[in-house]
């Protein structure tokens, strides 16, 4: 069975991106691109990873790590992937309890092979 991930990301181009580069990948990929509808997409189709932005509509990708760690209920796996690189937001988002912090621009290969290496892949 194919490993699922949901991108929780608000630029058209970079959903695209993604997509394009975990379905190549093997992974199956859904979307969402509102803060506010992320936290009921991922109970509902509980993602093996998600690739949460910072900065969406409605709802920071904080809070939505925060909830999903400290209400324990839905854990998978989170891959934070933002233009905020500096120092204080990967602190926040570690304190918080993401499991890989990256920066846009990312890299290909890197975001792919740490996206197989979160799931077991």
């Amino acid at each position: 069975m194919r490993k699922s991930v949901l991108i929780v990301e608000d630029e058209p181009n970079i959903v695209e991106s993604l997509t394009f580069l975990l379905e190549r990948a093997g992974f199956a990929v859904q979307s969402e691109s509102d803060g506010n509808r992320a936290l009921a997409r991922i109970a509902d189709s509980a993602p093996d990873l998600v690739i949460l932005d910072v900065m969406l509509p409605n709802r920071s990708g904080f809070d939505i790590l925060r909830d999903l760690r400290l209400k324990g209920q839905i854990a998978p796996k989170v891959m934070m992937l933002t233009a905020k690189g500096q120092s204080r937001d990967q602190q926040m988002a570690e304190d918080i309890g993401v499991d890989v912090f990256m920066t846009k621009p990312f890299a290909n290969a890197e975001l792919v092979a740490r996206a197989r290496l979160l799931v077991g892949l």
